[in-house]
């Protein structure tokens, strides 16, 4: 069997049985072949030089054939011609001459030069093993390469029976073209072949065996497509690290490949039906891998590096053109949302796209790709965190820290999507389906969204009211089962906003739906010396109602108790329970018409301390400074009426509220013992 070595230019071969290192020179490379005869054919690609022997080489390659063939016509034609040149003249000096440029000629004859040879000096010495008859060992990153060689040397057979034509042919079709990350790593390899690789047919059915494969994959992977799937070369590492592998996906080889190339295998997925979530998945994938930050793992632990490693970032330059190609092949489709379907895949998505949103402001894509991009979040916003809405403002033109326009944008087209799904009445839970259910599983996440971000924002300082009202009524009234979180959005607002002026306290005041709160929001709200007095007024109001449906609730509740016990034991202590029962609840009804007493007083005190500014105001002669004087002197002293009304004293606060489920909890009277 032929060995082969490599020594620097100008050194004597030497036979050895082991294959020493390749050693640099100057002019580059030069690679022998040990099979103990002195070469007689030196070849030359790119930087590496071969010194092989002709006859292996013509009985497999018909190029080199031919070219061997051409320079020695060539050369026997001019050793002729200088014979009788040399005969007529005569001269001896002359013929010495003659001999030395016969003899450079005849060492220059066999010299083989071949530019921009496919697959470079790697896949030559891998066709000169072949025809020295050393065993191949194929692999999916060598066989597009071998097959491009094959094709330019001309080794088909037609020039000889079994070449490594055919023999590259049935490594593709039978191995590469069956296993997906096969075929993706062929895929690869293929980019520095073009346009040769693209005239044999090797992209197309690379790209074609990628997408049956992604058509045909049943949904019980993830995206639908194998996880552990180990190709033909990672069968033994696989084994040997099962648990590792788990990780690596075919999204992953496939964000390996070149825009044009990814493109190429999406439209062909496309063509053949693949589901919206490969698609979507494998676009993602890709995006994660060439764009920077879209993460905030990457952002944040900066784990990038390590996906920097394995496939290099795009330059600055290529980065919008890659985002809109993303952005425009994304799936039109509408996909289930983690919210529909109770998986952490539509967290990830969302994550990544609003951080292809973000990218794509920072990079000033077009306007029609920003707006496709705001859809395809919309989708995903049930899914969404509080820190993927929390967008920065890059225009100057915006005075607000986040891009508070931009998540308007996002839940106008959420709502959009949602093609106006009626609200479940409250009179038939028999009409309601699964699909109207999770219709409303994903408006009530959305609202929880959207009061912890107003919560956020509502700190900045350039905020305006009519912005932050618009915000808080985008959504309707079916979005928030309590108002509690939106209570604490319009309480931080106003605590971080101290010029606001009443009218404006009550506008952001107004959002919040006093019938929605809480008991312990209603208590917070009624203790709260930054809210207006109207707003105070109603949720005292409100906060009736609710100790009123709470009392009825508890009567019927305890006479219902106390009549089937009655029934059930029928003795004296019956009796006595039932008795000390409702004299209780007598109390409570008492206590409940002092409430409504106090509540009325408020509304007159109210009423008179309106006026009383109101004269004051008059009193002042229109001087700005006077009437801004009195306004906090007269709500000083209609505080301290109030305080004094109550009998007690309200600390200023910060709401806390969090959003809970509602507990009946009817203020305790005292309940005399029975005689």
């Amino acid at each position: 069997m032929m060995q082969g070595s490599r020594k620097a230019k100008g050194k004597r071969e030497v036979a050895r049985e082991e294959q020493p290192q390749p050693q640099h020179s100057p002019k580059g490379q030069a690679w022998f072949c040990t099979t103990g005869l002195p070469s007689d054919v030196v070849i030359e690609v790119g930087d590496m030089t071969f010194h092989l022997h002709k006859f292996p080489l013509m009985s497999k390659s018909k190029k080199i054939h031919d070219l061997i063939m051409n320079k020695e016509s060539s050369l026997a034609r001019h050793a002729g011609g200088g014979e009788e040149e040399g005969e007529d003249e005569g001269a001896g000096e002359i013929r010495e001459e003659q001999v030395v440029l016969e003899a450079d000629e005849e060492a220059d004859a066999h010299r083989i030069r071949l530019p921009d040879f496919p697959g470079g000096a790697e896949a030559f010495e891998l066709a000169a093993k072949f025809c020295y008859g050393v065993k191949l060992d194929l692999t999916p990153a060598t066989a597009a390469p071998l097959r491009c060689a094959a094709e330019r040397l001309g080794m088909s057979d037609d020039h000889a029976e079994d070449n490594l034509v055919s023999r590259a042919d049935r490594f593709m079709s039978h191995t590469v073209l069956r296993n997906p990350r096969d075929a993706i790593r062929a895929l690869k390899s293929c980019e520095d072949l073009l346009p040769l690789a693209d005239d044999l047919g090797l992209v197309s059915r690379c790209v074609d065996a990628i997408a049956a494969k992604a058509a045909a994959s049943t949904p019980t992977a993830l995206f639908g497509w194998p996880i552990n799937d180990a190709g033909a070369g990672d069968r033994t590492r696989h084994k040997k690290s099962a648990g590792a592998g788990a990780t690596s996906t075919l999204f992953d080889d496939l964000a390996g490949l070149s825009l044009a190339t990814f493109t190429r295998v999406i439209a062909a997925m496309r063509e053949r039906g693949v589901g919206p979530e490969v698609l979507e998945g494998a676009l993602i994938a890709y995006a994660k891998r060439s764009i920077p930050g879209l993460s905030r793992s990457d952002r944040h632990a900066g784990g990038g590096a390590a996906a920097a490693a394995v496939a290099p970032r795009s330059a600055d330059g290529d980065q919008k053109a890659l985002l809109e190609t993303v952005i425009v092949n994304l799936p039109e489709e509408t996909i289930k949302s983690s919210a529909h379907t109770g998986t952490a895949v539509g967290a990830t998505t969302a994550r990544v796209l609003f951080g292809l949103l973000r990218t794509a402001n920072i990079l000033q894509a077009s306007e029609a790709s920003r707006d496709m991009l705001e859809r395809r979040v919309a989708s995903r916003l049930p899914d969404a965190a509080v820190d993927d809405l929390l967008i920065p403002s890059y225009s100057y033109l915006v005075e607000t820290l986040y891009d508070v326009d931009c998540v308007e944008r996002i839940v106008r087209h959420f709502l959009e999507g949602r093609g106006g799904v009626e609200e479940v009445d409250e009179e038939g839970s028999e009409a309601e389906t699964p699909g109207r259910e999770a219709s409303r599983r994903a408006m009530l996440a959305v609202g929880r969204l959207m009061d912890a971000y107003l919560g956020e924002i509502a700190t900045d300082a350039n905020l305006k009211t009519d912005k932050f009202c618009d915000l808080a009524w985008a959504l309707p009234d079916g979005a928030r089962v309590y108002d509690d979180g939106l209570y604490r959005a319009v309480d931080i607002y106003i605590k971080a906003h101290p010029a606001l002026r009443e009218e404006e306290k009550e506008k952001v005041s107004g959002v919040v739906d006093g019938r929605k709160l809480t008991l312990e929001a209603c208590t917070h709200a009624a203790q709260n010396e930054r809210l207006p007095l109207r707003t105070v007024v109603q949720v005292l109001f409100f906060e009736q109602l609710q100790l009123r449906r709470a009392i009825a609730r508890t009567i019927v509740a305890n006479e219902g108790g106390a009549a089937g016990q009655g029934e059930e034991e029928g003795d004296s202590d019956g009796g006595r329970t039932w008795r000390v029962t409702t004299r209780g609840n007598q109390m409570l009804r008492l206590d409940m018409d002092s409430m409504r007493n106090r509540v009325q007083e408020l509304e007159r005190e109210c009423t008179t301390m309106r006026k009383a500014i109101q004269k004051i105001d008059r009193r002042g002669g229109g001087a700005a400074g006077d009437r801004g004087a009195a306004a906090p002197a007269a709500e000083g002293r209609w505080g301290s009426m109030v305080t004094k009304r109550f009998g007690c004293k309200f600390p200023a606060q910060v709401c806390q509220s969090q959003p809970r489920s509602v507990v009946a909890r009817p203020r305790r009277a005292r309940i005399e013992q029975s005689p």
